[in-house]
């Protein structure tokens, strides 16, 4: 008869064994060596954890097995091998946000990238402080690279006609617009359309995932939604959507009809033009995906067709003479240019941006372990359009 003693030790080589056969199926090349396996199908390609008809509401989902955070926590310093996206979070701020930039990276580093061990891209119009580096670097596990935008894709061109730019700011300040007076977010929103993908620091990136300042994170992520859009062959993720502010874009329809009429070679047969206009085309509804938060391909924004449409809109002038924004311009050009299947609603992440919120329904909710009230969620208050890309995508 074994005494308790042997017992424990060989509970705990036990243990042991199991413990390295889960973290090894993880690793793809093993998983594929070996004809047992401890994981749930669903876990052994993280990204499937959601059927192909999650976009039709959580209720009509089915979500497979996936590792739980306890799982993950106990896990995460054997992961450095596991199978990985050529992926980055891509934070645009000044040293004046570093606590927003703080409060969003601790949340995100907390809720998924603990295990998930992706680098983080920072970039800034001036140079970053010291102070800024070293405090979000203490709270970040990975690789920080700190970048300086250059002059050219961040100021107003020289071309612009600045009094005809400056009576446009005055015509929306009479019509309180927001930040209908500001130079600088016509900057940052013309540098987001355009040219954050061309950054030297994002080259050998595929992928990316937009965080911004004083967001929150409400749910764990116990998996990997860059491979999710790598596996899926996604181009485009989001999670809230809403109606743009029709005075800030008055003319950005009328250039983009004429960019299709010009090149109608880059519109896709199965596209999403349904969800932004109801009359084929005329007229734009004025729906956007909100895309402060993005997760997203970064060869479509390298694209001849996105360049050759975000070239176009520049040389009409609208991010100065009005007040285009790159929500409306990448959620247009991802409507027209990809397949609406290449487009993902990622309904499982809970997100706030203030004033807005998405909050996970459901099984997402609690398999999540989201803190967020369920009751708060945007999702299909009159001002969002995402009932409408649900009906679509039906």
């Amino acid at each position: 008869m074994l005494s308790v003693p042997r017992l424990r030790y060989i509970g705990a080589a036990v243990g042991v064994l199991f413990l390295f056969h889960l973290l090894a199926s993880i690793h793809p090349t093993y998983r594929d060596k070996t004809s047992f396996g401890l994981l749930p199908s669903g876990w052994r390609d993280e990204p499937a954890h959601l059927s192909s008809s999650l976009a039709s509401g959580p209720e009509a989902g089915t979500v497979a097995p996936i590792p739980s955070t306890e799982d993950l926590r106990a896990a995460k310093d054997k992961m450095d091998n596991r199978r990985k996206a050529k992926a980055v979070f891509v934070i645009l701020a000044r040293n004046s946000d570093l606590t927003g930039v703080m409060q969003s990276v601790k949340q995100m580093e907390d809720r998924f990238n603990y295990w998930a061990k992706y680098d983080y891209v920072f970039l800034n119009d001036d140079d970053f402080d010291d102070t800024f580096k070293e405090l979000t670097q203490n709270v970040i596990g990975t690789k920080a690279h700190y970048g300086k935008i250059e002059s050219d894709h961040w100021h107003q061109p020289s071309w612009i006609d600045e009094e005809r730019a400056k009576a446009g700011r005055e015509e929306m300040i009479r019509n309180k617009v927001i930040y209908g007076f500001s130079v600088p977010y016509r900057n940052m929103c013309r540098f987001n359309s355009g040219f954050f993908f061309r950054h030297p620091l994002l080259a050998d990136y595929d992928y990316y995932w937009r965080v911004e300042p004083d967001v929150q994170f409400f749910c764990d992520i116990a998996y990997d939604p860059f491979l999710t859009m790598q596996d899926n062959g996604y181009k485009y993720g989001w999670t809230l959507s809403l109606y743009e502010y029709e005075l800030t874009i008055p003319t950005l329809w009328s250039e983009t009809k004429k960019f299709i009429q010009e090149n109608p070679q880059y519109i896709h047969k199965n596209n999403a033009l349904s969800w932004i206009s109801d009359n084929g085309g005329e007229s734009y509804n004025l729906c956007h995906f909100w895309s402060n938060f993005e997760i997203g391909d970064l060869n479509f924004w390298r694209s001849d067709a996105y360049m050759a449409y975000f070239n176009h809109l520049e040389k009409a002038g609208g991010f100065y003479y009005e007040r285009w924004g790159d929500a409306p311009v990448h959620s247009i050009a991802a409507a027209l240019f990809l397949d609406r299947n290449e487009i993902h609603w990622f309904q499982d992440i809970g997100y706030r941006h203030e004033p807005f919120q998405h909050c996970p329904q459901g099984e997402f909710h609690s398999r999540g372990k989201c803190w967020c009230d369920p009751k708060d969620n945007f999702d299909f208050e009159g001002y969002s359009c995402t009932a409408r890309w649900i009906d679509m995508m039906k």
